[in-house]
């Protein structure tokens, strides 16, 4: 295996050379700089992960906390934080919050022991007071979630003005029996979620009906079970909004499951746009994140703080997109029978 004296002696030049043109340095020239390159690559040079760290007490790593591997949300979150991460040459560990033995003072363990060089949050279902504590010393950026007061620096979308437009346009289509599926409530996924819901009904002077509030998870199983427990009532809802989109896949095959037809006889509508939104029967009508962004945003807030960067501000707010599919019906209403952003 070829090692950096290998390189400096091919390219004609001293190890301390080779050393900053590997690091970026802009003191070493045009010429001496292209031996170094063309050397490394004749060789095939692979730069000694624990080597670097010693000189420059970096690792070039960051780790990623996700709440769900599973869920196909986080997907093209982590494919814009890898996009980046690549192009910056820093290399990306993950971890699921899901996972039996996660444990989140280890991942926190992990930065403090420099086993690592930054951290994303994709949750903030953690140990929030030690979170706050180490974002005052470590580079921590939190995504898609957020806490209050934190100046831990934050990427989202407003939930609460998302979920109430989506409600609003449910209570356009002529829907007044609207229930929904909150995602876990002790989450501030889940809180935002319901306050927008909650909004949207007041605003239209719409009776909040308790009983047409039932928690969820986020999964696919727990859609189903709440919208059996929905449509077993003597009252049963015209039209459903789940807090995220497997819970609305869920609710629809439940709907099935009583012969009921989406959106006919009952009207389901979801959250995030996940691949699958576009793809299943009915096609839902959902919110659209902008994932990738969101992903490449996280991870270009980390840069900075890792560089020193100042920043200009914390909090981060995307834009989200009402995307309007067959399983609202609007089409029973309307000419216009194709998928359209609103």
């Amino acid at each position: 295996m070829p090692t950096i004296k290998d390189v400096a002696k091919q390219a004609n030049v001293s190890v301390a050379t080779v050393s900053r043109v590997l690091s970026k340095a802009d003191t070493v020239s045009e010429k001496n700089t292209q031996s170094v390159l063309d050397a490394v690559e004749k060789l095939n040079y692979k730069p000694n992960a624990l080597g670097r760290y010693l000189r420059t007490a970096h690792t070039k790593t960051i780790l990623v906390v996700v709440p769900d591997i599973t869920n196909p949300f986080f997907s093209n979150v982590m494919k814009g934080i890898q996009t980046l991460a690549n192009q910056r040459e820093y290399d990306v560990l993950v971890m699921d919050a899901e996972h039996a033995h996660f444990d989140s003072m280890k991942c926190f363990d992990m930065l403090e022991q420099k086993q690592v060089d930054g951290l994303i949050m994709l949750t903030s279902r953690v140990d929030q007071n030690s979170l706050l504590e180490l974002g005052k010393q470590h580079s921590i950026v939190l995504a898609c979630e957020y806490l209050e007061g934190t100046t831990i620096p934050t990427v989202s979308i407003d939930n609460v003005s998302a979920s109430r437009k989506m409600t609003e346009y449910l209570i356009d289509l002529s829907y007044t029996n609207i229930a929904h599926i909150t995602g876990p409530l002790e989450a501030v996924l889940g809180i935002d979620r319901l306050r927008g819901f909650k909004q949207a009904l007041q605003t239209k002077d719409i009776p909040v009906k308790t009983s047409y509030i039932q928690e969820g998870d986020f999964s696919i199983d727990s859609g189903y079970n709440v919208m059996f427990k929905l449509l077993s009532m003597e009252d049963r809802p015209d039209a459903v909004f789940a807090a995220n989109d497997e819970m609305a896949m869920g609710a629809i095959n439940a709907a099935k499951a009583f012969d009921l037809r989406v959106p006919e006889d009952i009207a389901v509508v979801g959250f995030d746009d996940i691949r699958m939104a576009s793809m299943f029967t009915p096609q839902l009508t959902t919110i659209s994140q902008p994932t990738f962004d969101i992903g490449q945003k996280s991870m270009s807030l980390l840069l900075d703080l890792l560089n020193k960067e100042p920043l200009t501000q914390s909090q981060f707010v995307l834009e989200d997109t009402l995307m309007v599919r067959d399983s609202c019906g609007h089409y029973l209403t309307s000419k216009d029978d194709t998928e359209s952003p609103v």
